[in-house]
């Protein structure tokens, strides 16, 4: 039997956490099961397209943006991250150019979209454990969404089906 979010929040809501519906589904895709790496960053948008010009081998990528009302994800990272194998992003943040993202052959969940680019530059950390809206996201950590909604889950659930068209030229 194929499970989707739901069947899975049924089924394991014990060893699950729930990704508020406060994020919003911006990518081309809406369904994804994956492992987690992540990323935590302030202003700082370049430690995360270094990030996605590295190879994804199949991860959704969990970055903390700190929710701050300024753009951390544009096109050009979204593009590079189908380009380099990521299925996903999910950013405690904001993204831009979303009308561009939608055509893209990737999941991607943000709090919205706002024109505004940061621009200040600090530190990024990799490989961290990352807390916020209430969720705990440990790198390693397995990821499903789709049209219901996405999950985290310290084990992979092998009956979850997604479809994944990784078609994709630029």
């Amino acid at each position: 039997m194929r499970l989707g979010t739901a069947d899975i929040c049924d089924r394991y809501q014990d060893v699950i956490q729930v990704v508020s519906p406060v994020f919003k589904s911006y990518g081309g895709c809406s369904s994804v099961g994956a492992r987690v790496e992540t990323l935590k960053i302030k202003c700082n948008d370049s430690a995360f397209s270094e990030t996605l010009k590295q190879p994804g081998k199949g991860r959704v990528l969990c970055v903390d943006a700190g929710a701050d009302q300024y753009a951390v994800l544009d096109h050009e990272m979204a593009i590079a991250a189908v380009r380099n194998d990521w299925r996903g992003i999910i950013v405690n943040g904001y993204i831009r150019h979303s009308a561009h993202i939608k055509s893209l052959p990737l999941v991607v969940y943000a709090l919205g979209s706002c024109p505004m680019k940061g621009t200040e530059k600090n530190e990024a950390q990799s490989d961290v454990v990352l807390s916020f809206d209430g969720l705990t996201i440990e790198p390693g950590m397995q990821v499903y969404a789709d049209e219901d909604g996405v999950l985290l889950s310290p084990r992979a659930f092998p009956e979850f089906h997604y479809d994944f068209n990784v078609s994709f030229s630029y």
